[in-house]
């Protein structure tokens, strides 16, 4: 695992839509990077609880315990599970320099939104969800992608947070989805 020491505390910001399984993937971020060694919240923020509506959910990650409890307004990374959600919601709002986002796109048409400073990894993850699972559930294919362009996660812990979360097939078919991104983006990295 590649823990970026000298920040106190990183934060990341995850925009969906209901049924998409961004409070999952929050939750499995955070227990990854707590089995990872770091110290991890996670934490959902709903507006309109309906399936399609916007929601975003929260993780930090820190060397040392975390007490702040506030929703995330200046992350250091972002994961965009529709792309969609670009024209709707400021996504890249308050995104800091030298910041990741992470976007589920088959062709990225969004560039003049990205804050100066910001890197864009974009992974058809829609594509990779589908031949793995069969659904076009992307949470556990964009984990894959966040942990290769980040490092706050080894891909190890990603795997026993999935096995954790679902069993059998079902947990092979999402670890594989996974690791698929993470290869994807690890190239690219």
């Amino acid at each position: 695992l590649r823990l970026k020491r000298g920040f106190c505390l990183r934060e990341l910001r995850i925009h969906g839509r209901g049924g998409q399984g961004s409070v999952t993937a929050a939750e499995l971020i955070a227990f990854a990077a707590f089995e990872g060694g770091a110290y991890a919240q996670a934490f959902p923020a709903f507006g309109v609880e309906r399936r399609g509506a916007p929601v975003q959910a929260f993780v930090r990650f820190s060397d040392s315990k975390i007490r702040l409890r506030s929703q995330i307004y200046e992350p250091d990374y972002i994961i965009v599970q529709d792309s969609t959600l670009i024209g709707d919601v400021n996504v890249f709002m308050g995104m800091k320099a030298g910041g990741i986002a992470i976007v589920n796109t088959e062709k990225p048409d969004f560039d003049s939104r990205v804050p100066e400073g910001v890197k864009v990894y974009t992974v058809d993850a829609t594509t990779i969800a589908l031949e793995e699972l069969g659904v076009p559930i992307t949470n556990t294919t964009l984990m894959g992608a966040f942990a290769a362009a980040t490092g706050e996660i080894g891909l190890e812990p990603l795997k026993h947070a999935l096995q954790r979360r679902f069993s059998g097939s079902m947990a092979e078919k999402n670890i594989r989805a996974a690791k698929r991104a993470y290869n994807l983006i690890g190239g690219a990295a």
